[in-house]
């Protein structure tokens, strides 16, 4: 079978010219000049990187994801192929409903009817790995049931996923080992991370726990709602989702004609990105138009959880630096700061990287959105990436991908709104919260619970350390001991500074 897969995969490629990247090889040419005798025509009138497009296409929903997640890999891919990329169709015909009411019943162990007073038969939406049904959810104190969406997990789809991966390894070994920019490329990393997103999208658990973490973030929020799961009627190929009424965000008329402000929305998007990343590190990182709709009153709607993305709090640190320095267009300290987090060499000149990114992002500012080209600004500061060999962080790819998504729905509701003056205020009062004396607050709150543990035990490790039964437990109990006290000693400067600010306060 993967035999049979992977002539497939050798032939599409002949049929749109990509056998053209061996042309010139000195070890892969003759593969080139091999090929050319196959009986299959070929279409050849279009560029290579639409070719890419059109044969990833041809060669099904997986290829087509991988392709979709490499349009957002502009550090590793030209410009013109990310472009091409990045217009991909997951065109996928649905399954027949009544198997997907026998996948329910075998994964709930119960009935359709029993879980549901009605169920569609008909999907509502198809895509690669799901399709959604419309239903109506069981509810003791309800004849009528809940409506609900259901997302049923595309039947015998786990094998077929793992061969194409199998390949997808394969040629990504290939391509390293064979061609010179390959180990800049990482196909393996590249590979390595469309698995474990794609393996994430098959475990409906998984996507019910991204949403219900999600919808606790935003939970009141006046810019936001989010679908309540329905645990009782989800399992790992089924998910339960509350219905949820809205138009979709790209038909901007039916936008207009319902009275929604869309200054207002675009300003939402940005807000919600930022809040995602900064003040939860936690962010829904598929945010295309088909996935956000807006309900009546005037509110994002967040659809399709399989793919989020997380932020430690170093992450999300140096990120707001990052930003800010941007912001007020300090691009040494842009420069300094990537040395600090160890995304460039530790021997970087930071006078040579500050000019590069000036460079680049100065001619940007004070314009309106729909005058920048982000895809532009990402390309030229990837191309000064390369050239400082900056390694792009991995948990950073989907912050970028989210970014552009975010531009985009920015750019159809407003092309005017400016994403620095709509974005500096929030990442302001976010840094203020981390560095003044609110994040002083929050850091004596985080760590009492193990200053209460350390306190009481020091008189006992004392003890040890001074009647110890041997020289080397003495050692160690002498330095454990001098370890604790620092931090206590730490803390209680801490706690007198916090004091005497609050007692200047009160005297001022």
């Amino acid at each position: 079978m993967r035999l049979k897969r992977f002539t497939r995969i050798v032939s599409t490629f002949y049929r749109y010219g990509l056998d053209e990247f061996f042309a010139g090889h000195s070890r892969l040419g003759f593969v080139h000049s091999l090929l050319r005798w196959l009986p299959i025509p070929r279409d050849l009138t279009r560029s290579r990187p639409e070719r890419v497009r059109l044969a990833l296409e041809s060669l099904g929903p997986i290829f087509v994801k991988f392709g979709q997640l490499l349009s957002t890999r502009r550090d590793l891919l030209p410009h013109d192929y990310a472009e091409a990329l990045a217009h991909l169709q997951d065109r996928v015909a649905p399954f027949d409903g009544e198997l997907a009411r026998r996948v329910i019943e075998q994964s709930l162990n119960r009935r359709v009817d029993d879980i549901y007073v009605d169920f569609e038969t008909q999907p509502v939406a198809s895509a690669s790995v799901a399709q959604v049904h419309r239903a109506w959810l069981r509810e003791a104190d309800d004849s009528r049931g809940r409506e609900v969406a259901v997302k049923v997990l595309r039947p015998g789809i786990a094998p077929v996923i793992e061969q194409d991966l199998a390949l997808m390894k394969m040629l990504a070994g290939w391509v390293e080992r064979l061609f010179a920019d390959g180990k800049r490329l990482k196909p393996r990393e590249v590979v390595a991370e469309f698995d474990r997103h794609l393996h994430d999208e098959l475990d409906m658990m998984h996507e019910a726990g991204n949403a219900s973490q999600l919808r606790r973030n935003f939970e009141g929020s006046d810019m936001l709602v989010v679908p309540e799961v329905f645990y009782e009627a989800t399992s790992t190929d089924v998910l339960t989702l509350e219905w949820m009424r809205g138009v979709p965000v790209g038909r901007i008329e039916e936008l207009r004609a319902a009275g929604v402000d869309l200054k207002q929305l675009s300003r939402f998007g940005v807000e919600i990105f930022f809040t995602q990343v900064f003040r939860h590190g936690f962010f829904h990182a598929d945010m295309h138009p088909g996935n956000i709709f807006v309900a009546p009153d005037g509110r994002y709607i967040a659809l399709d959880f399989g793919i989020v993305g997380s932020l430690t709090e170093k992450d999300k640190h140096y990120l707001a630096i990052n930003f800010l320095a941007f912001f007020n267009r300090d691009y040494h300290r842009v420069a300094t700061a990537h040395i600090e987090s160890g995304w460039v060499p530790a021997d970087t000149r930071p006078e040579e990287l500050e000019a590069a990114v000036r460079t680049v992002c100065e001619p940007f500012f004070d314009k309106p959105l729909s005058q920048i080209s982000f895809g532009m600004v990402l390309l030229r500061l990837f191309e000064t990436s390369r050239r400082f060999n900056v390694e792009i962080q991995p948990q950073l790819v989907l912050l970028q991908k989210t970014l552009l998504n975010i531009e985009g729905l920015g750019r159809q509701l407003d092309p005017d709104l400016n994403l620095w003056d709509t974005a500096k205020p929030f990442l302001t009062k976010w840094m203020n919260e981390q560095i003044g004396w609110r994040g002083l607050l929050c850091t004596l709150k985080d760590e009492a619970p193990q200053w209460a543990t350390t306190l009481p035990t020091l008189p006992r490790k004392l003890n040890e350390a001074l009647s110890g039964k041997s020289s080397e437990l003495m050692v160690a109990g002498y330095l454990q001991l001098m370890r604790e006290q620092k931090r206590q000693n730490f803390l209680l400067a801490l706690i007198a500074l916090l004091l005497g600010a609050l007692l200047l306060k009160d005297l001022l």
